[in-house]
């Protein structure tokens, strides 16, 4: 198993069976992501290390206009995509295995999750994970506490309240907050 591989199975959406050769990738990626974490998020980096150190985790550069502020909590780091411009406040966690897409101009608000993994509804199949990703469009802002669950698309210009559970797809210019997460208005632009 290669990192190719294993976010090829993830990307196309198939169950990761437990115990399986690629559930134990995974493991050997989480660990990764920790130690790269660690070093992220227990000191002092400037701006410039904060992008080589979020770089490294998530193995595709970043824009110079990229900005995190740790610290930065992800279990694997490998499957997310960031665009321009993108800002994500401190105590932010992203289950990534089933992939996270990022637009550009995205505020991330802190302690947001994102979860792009939900495990098999049947109890003799339950330690099986089925990955879904989440994409967020251009110019969307998450508010603080939010959670955005897999499978979810954000389009450009939404704006999730704080504390929402987004459990549904969320129209362009649209303004959703509450559990689960529904539509408060309509943004006039």
């Amino acid at each position: 198993m290669n990192l190719e591989e294993f976010l090829q199975h993830l990307n196309s959406g198939k169950e990761i069976i437990a115990n399986s050769e690629i559930h134990q990738y995974m493991s050997y990626l989480a660990d990764e992501a920790m130690k790269l974490s660690d070093e992220l998020n227990h000191k002092y980096n400037p701006p410039k290390v904060v992008c080589e150190l979020f770089f490294k985790l998530i193995n595709k550069p970043v824009d110079y206009t990229f900005k995190l502020f740790p610290p930065f909590y992800t279990d694997c780091g490998k499957n997310i995509t960031v665009g321009k411009n993108v800002f994500i406040n401190s105590c932010c966690h992203f289950q990534d295995q089933g992939g996270i897409i990022i637009g550009d101009n995205v505020l991330i608000g802190h302690s947001v999750v994102i979860a792009t993994l939900n495990h098999n509804q049947d109890p003799n199949k339950r330690a099986s994970i089925l990955p879904k990703p989440v994409k967020i469009g251009n110019n969307v802002w998450i508010g603080s506490n939010a959670t955005i669950l897999g499978g979810v698309e954000i389009q450009d210009g939404a704006i999730i309240a704080a504390g929402a559970v987004v459990t549904k797809n969320v129209e362009k210019n649209t303004i959703v907050g509450g559990v689960p997460a529904k539509v408060i208005k309509k943004i006039e632009v």
